[in-house]
């Protein structure tokens, strides 16, 4: 057994603030029900932002993590490529791939978890050797009710549950990999989500609070919720990033 030290920073202090001025307490007949929704959706707002920080950190600039334009190879298997379909889109050939990199890499089999982007969705909805009834006869109600339900799918792929989230890390520039280049790119996820082999690991140092106070001098009352929290990538060998372009549906 090895030990050592990891590191990692709190490196976010993120707030989210509005205000109902007194003016429009006295007039709107919905005051109660707007100000209620200000607490839940400054919370949404963080939740957010945290949920950014932590897909961006396979392949964040300037900071550990996957390195750009390359395969990053463990164990003689890629854990970084572009998408193998036409146009550098998703195929299901992608996520045996995953599979097989995390096998290589001696990743438990269990909590397998894909996040995709919503256009990985649209290319695999329109697959014609999945979702042809006639030769996939469990994908039957695919035709009828689409792949999704909120965020995650309705199929198990290759034993990958997948959610879709667009809040995926986006390629600012073309990406060339083992020969084969991805334009407008977005790196979606795939990697076991094992209690003890978590890829990403974080703190919340301060989970969202709640302020509000009467600024009497603007004549309203303010609020704001705040967060402070941090986020790193610490197990390269639990995470498979496949580059697919977002410009071909």
């Amino acid at each position: 057994m090895d030990t050592g030290n990891f590191t990692f920073s709190i490196t976010d202090y993120k707030s989210s603030a509005t205000y109902i001025t007194e003016k429009m307490k006295q007039d709107s007949f919905y005051m109660d029900r707007l100000v209620s929704s200000f607490v839940p959706k400054q919370s949404r707002a963080i939740s957010k932002s945290m949920e950014v920080s932590i897909l961006k950190q396979p392949t964040p600039a300037g900071v550990a993590g996957q390195t750009t334009a390359d395969t990053n190879t463990i164990n003689g298997a890629e854990h970084r490529w572009v998408g193998s379909g036409t146009n550098e889109v998703i195929t299901a050939a992608d996520f045996a791939k995953a599979k097989y990199a995390l096998q290589k890499a001696n990743v438990p089999m269990t909590n397998l978890t894909a996040i995709v982007d919503p256009s990985v969705e649209y290319e695999l909805s329109t697959l014609t050797n999945l979702v042809n009834v006639s030769n996939n006869p469990r994908w039957e109600g695919i035709v009828n009710s689409g792949m999704s339900t909120g965020m995650k799918f309705l199929v198990n792929i290759y034993g990958f549950d997948v959610w879709v989230s667009q809040n995926l890390h986006q390629n600012t520039a073309s990406e060339a990999i083992g020969g084969v280049t991805s334009t407008v790119g977005v790196n979606n996820l795939f990697f076991s989500a094992a209690p003890d082999v978590l890829p990403i690991v974080g703190n919340l140092r301060q989970p969202p609070k709640v302020d509000s106070e009467y600024n009497k001098d603007r004549q309203r009352e303010e609020y704001v919720t705040t967060a402070r929290y941090g986020f790193k990538f610490f197990r390269p060998e639990n995470m498979c990033v496949v580059v697919t372009d977002t410009d071909q549906v």
